[in-house]
């Protein structure tokens, strides 16, 4: 064999070193992962969701100020109604394009590395955007900040759900997305306090800077030991469940083991197709039923009568159902279990989404939309903050959870197409009725189709 040959085979080696080790030795893949999910919370394990939660937020900040952007641009003639379109376009693409690509490199270079990248890139493009000298250079930036934006998302809840314990997982990704859905409010008061006194510009240099100490903090945070054991690198994950488990872990218990020795399978032994269905079914249904009724109750209300000034404040009203239902998915995912929350939650979605197609007054269209929203937001905090994370195996879940998000981003670009013809030629009562429709048929595909998840391991 000659010198390169010898190369070539010790680097081939190296790379399946981690494959060949997680295979000859399942036993310490069961044990990091039993290890994980019975660890208490210590410090580490809370700086870790502080610093997700962190970045959720300013990612929740970034995506919404964009339409402001725009509006300002345009009322200021730096900008054309065409090139606003293609600002925003640019966003979206980046949006999908990042959350299908963090999945591959979450599950194939590392949690960490994934995590990190995201971070520096929707940061330093939207730092960057706050130069640009034209609208064309902005749209490139919005998209380079998109693939960031998308993969915050992927990364963030997928990160807590691998370092939480096993019986307070829901919990802790619940409380991540109501931080995360914190962004909306503050996006609002940040354009509205900033723009008109000093426009666009100094809200993406903040949010650059922002982004730029959190990747700092960021720095040293750990690789998911999950990740590592699964990779063959039981050594690195002892280190950091050793730290995990500084203030202690629950007795082991029977089912522990059973539900390691599951951790090559995706939750209830489903198939992947099927957990990808589920995962598709429930994250597109949620995304598109929120995107729906908050981007458009304004302009619907006015179509009913209300004025504008009045559907303002209205909105704004029923926009605080969003905090109230993260709280109640928060405090439910885990005491009475993923489709007992999920399920009901599609259910009422769908029934306050019909009420509100037959509301006439101010105060009716106030009361049924907080609700409505309170049941969307519940769904927020509990489907995609923590049941689509918990369907798939720890080899895949970065992948599949990118799939099912890239797919909802997808449905929310062809949102407005959609929306506006129906409210020319159907009226502004299809649309909550196409909200009851897509509910309803999502509870039946989790109802049927999703394995419970709660307090099992999730690989």
């Amino acid at each position: 064999m000659t010198t390169a040959e010898g190369q070539i085979a010790s680097a081939s080696a190296e790379r399946d070193g981690g494959k060949a080790a997680a295979a000859n030795h399942p036993h310490q893949v069961q044990d990091i992962i039993s290890r994980v999910d019975r660890a208490h919370e210590t410090p580490m394990f809370h700086r870790i969701v502080a610093l997700v939660a962190a970045g959720m937020l300013m990612d929740s900040i970034d995506v919404y100020i964009g339409s402001a952007v725009a509006s300002s641009a345009l009322s200021t003639h730096w900008s054309t109604v065409a090139q606003n379109s293609t600002f925003m376009s640019a966003g979206f693409l980046g949006l999908l394009i990042g959350s299908l690509l963090a999945g591959f490199v979450g599950d194939l270079r590392g949690r960490r590395v994934a995590y990190q990248i995201n971070l520096l890139l929707f940061g330093g493009f939207t730092f960057l955007g706050a130069f640009a000298p034209n609208m064309t250079v902005l749209s490139l930036c919005r998209l380079g900040a998109g693939l960031g934006l998308g993969a915050e998302i992927v990364t963030g809840f997928a990160m807590v759900n691998e370092f939480a314990p096993m019986n307070r997982r829901g919990h802790w990704c619940a409380i991540v997305s109501l931080v995360a859905n914190c962004g909306v409010p503050i996006a609002m008061l940040l354009c509205a306090w900033i723009i008109p006194r000093w426009s666009w510009r100094p809200l993406f240099v903040g949010i650059g800077l922002i982004a730029a100490v959190i990747w700092w903090l960021r720095r040293d945070i750990p690789e998911s030991p999950r990740w590592l054991a699964v990779h063959g690198r039981y050594g690195e994950a002892d280190a950091i469940v050793r730290r995990l488990e500084a203030n202690g872990s629950d007795p082991e218990f029977d089912g522990t083991a059973a539900d390691a020795r599951a951790q090559e399978r995706n939750a209830g032994g489903r198939s992947l197709g099927v957990c990808l269905l589920v995962a598709i079914v429930a994250v597109g249904a949620t995304n598109v039923c929120s995107y729906a009724f908050t981007s458009w109750v304004p302009t619907i209300l006015v179509k009913r009568g209300i004025n504008l000034s009045s559907s303002l404040l209205t909105s704004t009203l029923m926009m605080l159902g969003a905090p109230v239902g993260c709280l109640i998915g928060s405090l439910l995912i885990d005491r009475i279990g993923r489709k007992r929350t999920i399920v009901p939650a599609f259910l009422f979605t769908g029934v306050f989404g019909m009420l509100y197609a037959f509301q006439t007054s101010t105060a009716g269209a106030i009361v049924v939309g907080f609700l409505l929203m309170m049941c969307l937001y519940t769904l927020m905090a509990s489907v995609v903050a923590v049941y689509a994370p918990e369907l798939f195996a720890t080899k895949v879940r970065f992948r599949c959870v990118g799939l099912a998000n890239a797919i909802a981003k997808l449905l929310n670009v062809l949102m407005p197409i959609a929306v506006g013809w129906m409210l020319t030629a159907l009226g502004a009562t299809s649309i909550f009725v196409s909200i009851s429709v897509i509910a309803i048929a999502s509870m039946l595909v989790v109802g049927f189709f999703g394995a419970e998840t709660s307090r099992r391991s999730v690989g």
